[in-house]
């Protein structure tokens, strides 16, 4: 298994450097990977926190976000953004989501009470979009799990949006329970 997930990790770091290249117009071999961490700093040496790339030795122009979940990646992305600009996006499996306390430690109590009022058979789903667009606002903030996600209040936000994803990927059906969540803002 965990030579299954390393291999996933790395098909996903090509696709994207793939997705980066061909958003951008250039070669995938002239972008050089160059993370951002607010705790560890940017550049070629870091491998984890908001992705980016240089070009020329220089930041590539682009806004850039990615989330894996089932063997499946999304990416997002803005080229040229404007000065502040940020995105995030986010793809969650129902299936993670069901677990005993999540709802305590992930759902804000007006959340909670959003879920509490469907129908069960509609919650998985429901618990798994509040998911991701949580996950998608704090990739786009940077603040990822350094903050409490039972702080952050997604129903109503501007700025996040749900993403529709298509019944099928290059012919191949996607996996039932996928929730998507994009975030863009500039500071």
């Amino acid at each position: 298994m965990a030579t299954v997930l390393r291999l996933e990790f790395l098909a996903s770091r090509l696709a994207q450097q793939n997705f980066a290249a061909a958003v951008l117009g250039v070669p995938a071999s002239k972008l050089q990977a160059s993370y951002e961490c607010p705790e560890c700093g940017a550049g070629p040496d870091i491998a984890h926190g908001r992705p980016g790339y240089l070009l020329d030795g220089g930041p590539a122009p682009l806004a850039l976000s990615a989330s894996r979940s089932s063997g499946w990646v999304l990416f997002a992305a803005v080229v040229h953004p404007e000065p502040g600009l940020r995105v995030g996006v986010d793809l969650e499996n129902a299936a993670g989501t069901e677990f005993a306390g999540f709802d305590d430690v992930a759902l804000t109590s007006p959340e909670r009470r959003h879920l509490n009022a469907l129908e069960p058979r509609r919650r998985a789903q429901e618990r798994a979009r509040l998911w991701a667009r949580k996950e998608a606002w704090l990739k786009m903030t940077g603040e990822g799990l350094r903050a409490a996600p039972d702080s952050l209040e997604v129903l109503d936000r501007p700025g996040l949006w749900d993403l529709e994803l298509p019944a099928s990927a290059d012919g191949r059906d996607l996996p039932a329970g996928l929730a998507a969540a994009l975030a863009v803002t500039s500071r």
